[in-house]
This record gives C-alpha cells, structure tokens and sequence, in this order.
C-alpha cells in the first residue's frame, strides 16, 4: 500500500488560484430606464408606423344601396351548366360554371331545387 505525504514546507511553492467574489447584478435607476426604453422600442415604433399609415389599407366598394345583386332560382331538373348556357350564351360554359361556384361559394356543382344562386355583374344583360 502506498501513503501520499503531505509537506507543509512545498505549501507556499504551489500557485495559489484566487477566486473572484461573487457579485450581484445591481441596476440603477437610469440602467433600469434604458432597458424599459430598449425593450418598448419596437412596440413604439410598431404604434406609430400604424398610425401613420392611418387607413391606406381600407376598402372602397360602390354604394351598397345602388348596386342590386341578381338572383337566379334553381327549377327541377335544372344543372349547374344548363343555368349557365342559359345565363351567358355567349361565354365559355365551364368559365360561367366556375364563376358561378366562386361567387356562390359551391364545393361541387350539384344544385338543389329552389337553391338561390347570385350571377356575376358581367353575366347580365
């Protein structure tokens, strides 16, 4: 078995590491009112360009009251293509189809008896 002796003498010789104090981070008054200032500045700016900005993102429609939205009621034994033969002669069948599902909002272009379908501005006479 072997023994490790220790030598007070060699003590002094060996370098000795000093360890830095812990500190604690202390914020003054200003420290605190630069990081409120630092950490509002986005927000504040994000306000601001907003406001600036005031509205050119608003929509413009023609008078609500002037402009009439015409209906066309599904009769038994009517399809979705023969309403738009007979809507818009002159077009595309399947461009008045797929007009008539965008404007309607239809998933597929099965129509019901009585069903309410709104035409397209550019369909009508």
């Amino acid at each position: 078995m072997s023994a490790v002796i220790y030598d007070h003498r060699f003590a002094s010789t060996m370098p000795q590491v000093a360890l830095a104090p812990r500190t604690r981070l202390r914020l003054t008054r200003r420290g605190r009112a630069v990081i409120a200032v630092l950490v509002s500045l986005p927000l504040v700016i994000a306000l601001l360009s907003m406001s600036l900005n005031g509205g050119g993102a608003t929509a413009t429609s023609t008078n609500a009251d002037t402009a009439a939205v015409t209906t066309v009621t599904v009769e038994a034994g009517q399809s979705l293509w023969s309403l738009a033969a007979t809507i818009a002669p002159d077009s595309s069948t399947a461009d008045v189809v797929a007009d008539l599902m965008t404007i309607n909002a239809l998933e597929s272009a099965s129509v019901v008896p009585g069903q309410q379908l709104i035409v397209p501005e550019r369909y009508l006479d």
